[in-house]
């Protein structure tokens, strides 16, 4: 099976609509308060920031495992992963997955660092 990387060149309405569909499977699977955070202006690490939280350490795990595999079965990998009990980041190059046990999420507040007002959107 010929898998490729996701290319950190993407454009960034390739980005966007990365980022909407990662939102978009982790409300399949009800995950709390998403949010995508479009940080392009204000740093090169990525495009966008998509970030929600979870009610347990398990579901940490098999939410991240989750996006990793149908991602996966369309050809993006990521570039990296960082998996803890309570949070996970999973780097798709232009866009950082961000899940949170919801006090973790209440701990590092990413969403106060990054937002200057205009640049985030919730997910339903």
């Amino acid at each position: 099976m010929n898998v490729k990387k996701v290319s950190l060149k993407q454009s960034y309405e390739d980005s966007r609509a990365l980022a909407k569909e990662i939102a978009g499977y982790l409300s399949d699977k009800k995950a709390d308060k998403i949010v995508i955070i479009d940080i392009g202006r204000q740093t090169p690490i990525a495009d966008y920031f998509v970030i929600c939280s979870v009610r347990s350490s398990l579901a940490v795990r098999a939410l991240t495992d989750y996006v990793d595999e149908v991602l996966s079965k369309k050809g993006i990998e990521p570039c990296g992963r960082d998996i803890d009990v309570k949070w996970a980041a999973v780097d798709y190059g232009s866009v950082i997955l961000h899940i949170f046990y919801e006090e973790t999420r209440n701990y590092y507040q990413l969403e106060r660092l990054w937002t200057d007002g205009d640049n985030v959107e919730t997910v339903e």
